[in-house]
């Protein structure tokens, strides 16, 4: 009978974990990966940005250059039948050379202005942007932290050669989540138009990213919950957390990349970008001192155009 008892005692609790585990990732998969407001990352410590970057993301005069532009706003349907929307701002002078730039999460299209003016008008390059699925006016109502995001940028480089002619020659360049949707998709079978890859603040995996982000920022082990999520966003988004690596992508690349990643990055920890790196046939990789997330090129903008320009003469004519 005692033997029994705690049998039921033993079913009972483990029922309950079970049901605490598959809430806790269902939670989790609606606080990170559903499209909506994501109130957590509010006055988020890792997220603090100074005082300089903050003036240059918010007052920067790129921002009024962007409002000017005369972008054509090009349109693509995704494997899983999302409209996904682009904008693409053709070169004053005759160039084969394209930018193609990724946003990070939570972002849009228009905020990669911030490097694609330089890319326009000191460097003379086509500049294309887009909202990435379940951003901007993308449809979704998911985030892919870049895993069905390269599927999407396959499209547009296939759609933008076809546009702008079959001797184009492409840069893709990211920033964050962005970062690694381009090293994602640098991973596929890519037209030889694509010449290099710039990834700024990449991180190596969503299981990656989240098994510290949940350490961190919720104080609770990597397992079971995430793993829990995982499942939840492979059933509701498609793609696991395990699946969606960037790291595995680049170890099979040929294409010149370079990281660019700030030393003082609590958010997305910069040991990722070496690890990365690290596993990249050919890549370079710079780091920023005193910067945060995402914030190199804000501070110290002059080293970023210094390093991207030495980077891009190397590999282009």
């Amino acid at each position: 009978m005692k033997q029994r008892r705690w049998l039921k005692i033993s079913i009972a609790l483990i029922i309950v974990l079970i049901v605490i585990d598959i809430v806790a990732g269902v939670f989790f998969y609606n606080l990170a990966i559903q499209r909506g407001q994501k109130d957590f990352l509010n006055d988020n410590a890792d997220l603090e940005v100074s005082a300089e970057a903050m003036n240059t993301f918010t007052k920067g005069g790129w921002r009024q250059w962007v409002r000017e532009q005369d972008f054509e706003e090009l349109e693509v349907t995704s494997f899983d039948d999302l409209k996904l929307q682009g904008y693409l701002l053709e070169a004053e002078k005759p160039t084969n050379k394209l930018v193609i730039m990724a946003h990070g999460y939570l972002g849009n299209g228009s905020q990669m202005g911030l490097y694609g003016q330089y890319y326009y008008e000191e460097l003379g390059y086509h500049f294309f942007t887009a909202d990435a699925r379940g951003h901007g006016s993308s449809e979704g109502d998911y985030y892919g932290f870049g895993w069905h995001d390269r599927l999407d940028y396959l499209k547009w480089i296939d759609l933008l050669i076809n546009k702008l002619g079959p001797d184009t020659e492409i840069v893709l360049h990211g920033l964050s989540m962005g970062a690694a949707t381009v090293l994602m998709t640098s991973g596929e079978e890519l037209p030889e138009n694509v010449k290099v890859v710039v990834a700024d603040s990449p991180y190596t995996s969503v299981k990656d990213l989240f098994s510290y982000q949940i350490t961190r920022m919720f104080h609770l082990p990597p397992f079971p919950v995430l793993d829990t999520t995982s499942l939840v966003s492979k059933i509701r988004a498609g793609y696991s957390f395990t699946e969606a690596t960037a790291l595995e992508q680049v170890k099979q690349v040929d294409l010149p990349i370079l990281y660019i990643h700030g030393d003082a990055d609590t958010f997305v920890p910069t040991e990722m970008t070496t690890e990365l790196y690290e596993n990249t046939p050919n890549a370079e990789m710079v780091t920023f001192e005193n910067a945060n997330h995402g914030e190199a090129f804000a501070i110290s903008e002059e080293k970023y155009i210094e390093v991207l320009t030495t980077f891009l003469d190397k590999h282009f004519d």
